[in-house]
């Protein structure tokens, strides 16, 4: 119950989001600065209500909007966000997922994002199937560790599913819907992606770390509420 607390805590605390792309958005100005980066992008209809101070995911990550005029916002970018994420290589015309924070109304419909970058994936290759493709990644085993089979992850703020797992790599497979709505589908063989893992899986990583002597069952995850 304890643990549900806290879940239901960092919902209204932290903005969240499902990582279901509302927009994509392009970058019009990005210009480096002592403290960072400023980029101004153009986020289309997501302007719309948008104040300063408020939160939005780009290609992932959880920025604050600084300024807003008309559809365009500018954001701050910090050292340290350039330095675990892909923002430090964006320029003008860079197309970017975005996705404003959900609200305790909306549906789940994809999973809970938090906006906060794991690490950077590599593409290796696509491969066709069907009308989609099949993304084959490389990442460090200290972001796949955090991976299962079938389970999700949030790359550039996009809610997907594991299809195949390794050490080391991992494929996701896209289905139209999402190379039409995403700026996934224009990645080359050698461009990083953000990674985001699962946040429930991360909860339990902790709790199994914190608990070595109790033994992992379903039982124990009920009991401390993630299940």
């Amino acid at each position: 119950m304890a643990e549900l607390c806290v879940s239901v805590l960092l919902l209204l605390r932290s903005p969240m989001f499902t990582g279901l792309i509302e927009h994509v958005g392009v970058v019009v100005q990005a210009r480096t600065v002592p403290k960072g980066r400023e980029l101004r992008i153009d986020l289309g209809p997501l302007a719309e209500g948008l104040e300063a101070g408020e939160s939005l995911a780009v290609d992932g990550v959880c920025l604050t909007a600084a300024c807003v005029h008309g559809s365009q916002a500018d954001f701050d970018v910090t050292a340290t966000t350039l330095d675990t994420t892909t923002l430090g290589g964006f320029g003008p015309s860079r197309r970017v997922n975005l996705e404003r924070p959900i609200t305790l109304q909306d549906r789940l419909g994809g999973h809970l994002v938090a906006g906060h970058v794991d690490g950077l994936a590599t593409l290796g290759r696509w491969s066709a199937s069907g009308q989609g493709k099949i993304g084959f990644f490389h990442a460090p085993k200290s972001i796949t560790d955090f991976m299962i089979s079938k389970g999700s992850v949030a790359l550039n703020g996009v809610s997907l599913t594991i299809a195949e797992l390794q050490d080391s790599s991992f494929s996701i497979a896209l289905i139209p819907q999402t190379l039409a709505r995403t700026n996934l589908g224009e990645l080359q063989p050698g461009q990083s992606v953000n990674v985001e893992t699962d946040l429930i899986g991360k909860y339990i990583a902790k709790f199994i770390a914190a608990n070595p002597a109790q033994p992992l069952t379903l039982e124990t995850l009920k009991e401390h509420g993630f299940a």
